[in-house]
């Protein structure tokens, strides 16, 4: 019990420390372009049949629209994008087809946006009976108080055939009306993959980066944000359930511009991804 109070308030820190994630653009998410990179054969759109580039606009407009849109909305618009796909032999072998790496941006998740870490997800395995309490509670605080996103993911060294990398996840937090934020980054080793589109995920650390709230302490603050050690959050879920630091996440769909990411525990509830930058072009 007083590791798992250690480790609840370790998230209440991370949420509470607010902030964000790399400098972003803070427009709405429904100013963000839908123009999306395509690997799909230009034969493909001259199709009869609506082509995969129209299913796949459907759901960014979907998912960047002023109102989110319902998890059953979207699970029947990416059903409908995947049997494309697999029709016309697009984005399909995500473990080895070498174009996972890069850095992405959620559009849609269908839990708060703090849960398309995976850290979240192992944390959920070490404690089943008690996550959806904690995170109840964090969820529950109203907008203005606490206000999340964007969030971006940075997957590297996953090159064609290869199933060892890293992954960075990082998500904005904002409390107080914005007065003070951080991003609140985990850190991931790829371990290997499961059939064609899965992914074994080990949790490192998870540390609140870029605190404005340490900043305004002046060069010392600049000094505690650029050393302060993370929290060795994989350790601490080994600790209360061996193997607990590792998740499988479950890529049903890439190509050049967009992604289709699932939690294998909860395989049902998709995440939205779309491509910022090639692998090589972003520092981890």
């Amino acid at each position: 019990m007083r590791l798992l109070l250690s480790v609840t308030i370790a998230i209440a820190s991370l949420v509470g420390r607010v902030s964000a994630f790399a400098p972003q653009s803070t427009n709405n998410v429904n100013n963000r372009a839908t123009t999306l990179f395509s690997s799909v054969p230009s034969d493909v759109s001259s199709a009869p049949s609506r082509s995969l580039n129209e299913h796949k606009s459907d759901l960014v407009r979907a998912c960047t629209a002023d109102t989110k849109p319902s998890l059953n909305d979207i699970k029947t618009m990416v059903q409908e994008l995947e049997q494309k796909a697999e029709l016309v032999g697009e984005g399909q072998s995500s473990s080895s087809a070498g174009l996972l790496s890069g850095k992405w941006e959620l559009l849609y998740s269908p839990e708060d946006e703090t849960r398309s870490s995976p850290f979240f997800w192992a944390f959920e395995q070490a404690f089943p009976d008690n996550s959806d309490q904690i995170f109840g509670i964090t969820d529950g605080i109203p907008a203005g108080i606490k206000d999340i996103g964007p969030a971006y993911q940075t997957i590297e060294g996953l090159a064609e055939g290869t199933s060892t990398g890293k992954l960075v996840s990082r998500v904005k937090v904002a409390t107080l009306n914005g007065l003070a934020t951080s991003i609140m980054t985990t850190r991931a080793d790829i371990t290997g993959s499961i059939g064609l589109d899965g992914l074994t995920i080990r949790i490192d650390t998870t540390k609140p980066e870029e605190s404005t709230v340490l900043e305004k302490l002046g060069p010392l603050g600049t000094l505690l944000n650029d050393n302060l050690p993370p929290f060795p959050s994989g350790q601490a879920l080994e600790q209360v359930v061996p193997g607990s630091s590792t998740v499988v996440m479950r890529t049903t769909f890439c190509d050049d511009g967009l992604r289709i990411s699932r939690n294998d525990a909860k395989y049902n509830e998709p995440y939205v991804w779309r491509r910022v930058k090639f692998s090589g072009m972003e520092d981890l």
